[in-house]
């Protein structure tokens, strides 16, 4: 009997240890998948976890014919995420891609799936959970909030919309987008007169937002300057518009400077 339970004390203390010493689910991190029924998503937890502190979450769709594979070693996201403390989950499309097209597309429940699946093997922070994507997978980030996002922090979206005449069933708490003038893949989606801040004309009327305004220049590195528009002046929500003279692409630090300010930390790069 003293055997026996001497045992049983030796391998709760192995059980909290190993759980001390790192993630909960260590059979696939990184360039491994998670299995999800016949689907799989991929994770990457930040640099120096403890394996016990909750986690934010940011989940990012990746473009058209990638993967997560990709997504969790890219030094714009993956590098951005580990340095501040945040999981990184990166769900696979199906076929490399993504159905975003129309209200009610399974990749909605899927991604939601892959969240839940997240918090059963890590813990995560709830109010701190961002959703973000580029390209192709811009437009599903915003799919998800638009049908299934009443939970999440903030969007961060890279390059990619929906019709702005889209009827959105839920919102992020916060919307942040960035797209490029010379964008040659998925060009700039200027408003019916021209308006330059339209990219995000459906979020500022659901929110209720009066006027924004312009809060100047910045920049992440010397080579590409942004001029940000905010609305915070809304009944719910807030939105902010990040213009640039670039074409198709992650804009290097984006990803981190939206991270610093959610998280309020002091702006970094990378």
């Amino acid at each position: 009997m003293i055997c026996r339970l001497f045992l049983t004390a030796c391998l709760l203390l192995f059980s909290h240890a190993a759980q001390a010493m790192g993630p909960w689910k260590q059979d696939c991190i990184g360039q491994t998948p998670c299995v999800l029924g016949d689907r799989s998503y991929h994770v990457r937890p930040p640099d120096g976890w403890d394996g016990t502190s909750p986690l934010p979450v940011m989940l990012h769709f990746h473009g058209w014919q990638r993967q997560g594979t990709l997504i969790v070693q890219h030094q714009r996201i993956s590098g951005a995420t580990r340095r501040r403390g945040v999981l990184l989950v990166a769900p696979n499309g199906l076929g490399r891609s993504w159905d975003f097209w129309q209200a009610g597309t399974q990749d909605v429940d899927f991604a939601r799936a892959v969240l839940e699946d997240v918090k059963k093997h890590y813990p995560v922070s709830d109010d701190q959970v961002f959703v973000s994507g580029y390209s192709w997978g811009s437009n599903m980030a915003w799919r998800f909030v638009c049908e299934d996002g009443a939970d999440i922090a903030a969007l961060l979206a890279i390059s990619g919309t929906l019709r702005q005449t889209e009827d959105c069933a839920t919102a992020p708490r916060e919307v942040r987008q960035v797209y490029g003038l010379n964008d040659q893949v998925l060009g700039y989606p200027y408003g019916p007169n021209g308006e330059d801040d339209y990219p995000v004309y459906l979020w500022r009327k659901k929110f209720g937002c009066d006027a924004g305004v312009a809060q100047g220049p910045w920049n992440a590195r010397d080579f590409l300057t942004f001029q940000r528009v905010v609305w915070d002046s809304c009944d719910s929500g807030r939105v902010s518009l990040d213009i640039h003279p670039g074409g198709h692409f992650i804009p290097h630090g984006w990803i981190a400077r939206q991270l610093d300010e959610l998280l309020d930390l002091p702006n970094s790069y990378p």
